[in-house]
């Protein structure tokens, strides 16, 4: 399902799973918002009623975008200007698009399957991995090994002494 909204005094045509960036909204990384604008709604080559459409997005950052240069210049006059500025903005993904009754009941069935299908785990026995247990005694037996072994000392290199040359 898609549907057109507005915010910011711009329109975006989003889908479940979509990344957008829009005007600063209020709020902090990993809010969730409604975005309560919609324009137009539909499935495919069905439009649905806008009116009961509801989009919820979640913020992934606030952030400023791309830097715009202002550069102003008159000829002739030794004027020139240059200034840049950031627009504040708000990274969204768009986490669902739906009917309000749909909405509810989609939170519903999230909110409940979790608990009914998470594991029960017993904390009373814990094994550590084989792995793990496997690398513990070569590790110290590397130790171990290191420790023993005296520090081999190299003797110094004797120079080779000097021929002696009798004259007759």
């Amino acid at each position: 399902m898609f549907a057109v909204v507005r915010t910011g005094g711009k329109q975006y045509r989003v889908a479940a799973g979509d990344k957008i960036a829009v005007e600063k909204l209020a709020g902090e990384a990993g809010d969730t918002i409604t975005l309560g604008d919609v324009l137009l709604a539909g499935d495919g080559d069905k439009l649905a009623d806008a009116a009961k459409t509801v989009v919820s997005a979640e913020i992934i950052a606030q952030a400023k975008s791309e830097k715009v240069l202002v550069f102003k210049k008159r000829r002739r006059h030794n004027y020139r200007r240059k200034n840049g500025h950031r627009q504040q903005m708000t990274l969204l993904r768009i986490v669902a698009v739906g009917d309000s009754k749909a909405e509810k009941k989609a939170a519903a069935k999230k909110e409940a399957a979790p608990k009914a299908d998470a594991p029960v785990k017993d904390t009373s026995e814990v094994k550590a991995s084989p792995k793990a247990t496997k690398a513990a005694p070569l590790k110290a037996a590397a130790t171990e090994a290191k420790a023993e072994k005296p520090a081999a000392r190299k003797a110094p290199a004797k120079k080779p002494a000097a021929k002696k040359t009798e004259d007759k």
